[in-house]
């Protein structure tokens, strides 16, 4: 299956091709210690640390978005990472953070950034163990930098996207779209307003506190990790479809779900009507993507139920020998196979800021 192609100027996550080409192939030196190493779909490496224990790690961008404040960016941008992280099962334990900020950001903004930042990790367990902080021309919002966490844990004790097992059941968390529902929400309430009503804003903007999987992914990992949950995936950039392509990527299966299926609540549909964009191809921050064993369904929605955690099941990992790739059905029709779309979230974004200094 080939991708469609890379837009010129197109914005966030680089095309598959291009990670082919110029970052997988260009990964440094070889060791046998590096057991998970980069690919598709597989956000924390895993390094053997010799014996039972190995290290857990994953990156990703650091943010500050001048709409939500530093309080709520701070928020997010320790979630971005410890929601990839604990996709392993594994808890978030060090983080190490790297901040480029622009000229135009007061100290005592940085210093209120930084506390929330301390403030989140003290809540979830994390000791930040060093990094960076400076202000630099050229740099800008949202993206200040990144960041790092890392986790020890028992050699068996995690899993990755690429353990999903032919047969499984395919769960999602919360709905499409959350994380481009709630922030442009915030960034550009009144053409929500305009477009949806007052109602519907609130509840778009209360989504903010959704962007986050860390408890679905604690949720789920109660249920018993690689036994019964097999797998976890974060829907982030390239929204939910695009995080399933990505899981048959990384697990070599195909993967069939029903689109109809797949949870789009109402703020979302009127937010992402708003921009132009498709719930389930943009960005969806806070939704988790679980496979487990067809036994185990029940289980794993009542544990994720008792978390005050709404979950689907939308499909299956099929078999080997029958392809791979993303393949979905509409409305009880002979399923599609579906190549992963950009995701124009990004785009909508500089529209609406356009549109504001405009």
């Amino acid at each position: 299956m080939i991708d469609k192609p890379w837009r010129s100027g197109q914005q966030g996550k680089v095309p598959r091709e291009f990670l082919e080409s110029a970052v997988f192939s260009n990964l440094g030196a070889k060791r046998s210690s590096l057991i998970v190493k980069p690919g598709h779909g597989l956000d924390n490496a895993v390094i053997s640390l010799g014996g039972s224990k190995v290290l857990v790690v994953t990156s990703d961008p650091l943010s500050v978005i001048p709409s939500i404040g530093m309080k709520e960016s701070a928020r997010l941008s320790v979630h971005l990472l410890a929601s990839d992280l604990t996709t392993s099962g594994v808890e978030p334990q060090f983080a190490m953070l790297d901040l480029n900020l622009p000229p135009e950001m007061e100290l005592p903004a940085v210093g209120a950034y930084l506390k929330a930042v301390g403030d989140e990790c003290r809540k979830l367990g994390i000791a930040i163990a060093g990094g960076h902080t400076g202000r630099y021309p050229g740099s800008g919002y949202t993206v200040v930098g990144g960041g790092m966490m890392f986790s020890v844990a028992g050699r068996d004790d995690y899993v990755t996207p690429a353990m999903a097992k032919p047969g499984d059941a395919v769960l999602v968390t919360k709905g499409a779209a959350i994380g481009a529902t709630a922030i442009l929400a915030h960034s550009f309430p009144s053409t929500i307003e305009k477009k949806a009503g007052a109602a519907m804003l609130s509840k778009a903007r209360s989504r903010l506190r959704d962007c986050s999987t860390v408890n679905d992914a604690r949720a789920a990992a109660s249920v018993g990790l690689r036994e019964n949950v097999t797998s976890m995936h974060d829907a982030t950039e390239g929204g939910v479809l695009g995080g399933l392509f990505e899981l048959s990527s990384a697990c070599g299966l195909p993967v069939v779900v029903r689109r109809e299926a797949i949870h789009v609540p109402k703020e979302a549909s009127a937010v992402c009507g708003a921009f132009g964009l498709d719930p389930l191809t943009t960005l969806s921050e806070g939704t988790l993507i679980v496979t487990c064993r067809p036994g185990q369904v029940e289980g794993l929605r009542a544990a994720l139920a008792k978390a005050r955690i709404d979950s689907y099941e939308i499909g299956r990992v099929g078999r080997r020998g029958q392809g791979r790739g993303l393949w979905v059905s509409s409305g009880g029709s002979k399923p599609r196979a579906h190549a992963p779309e950009p995701d124009r979230y990004w785009e909508a974004y500089a529209d609406g800021v356009a549109r504001q200094l405009g």
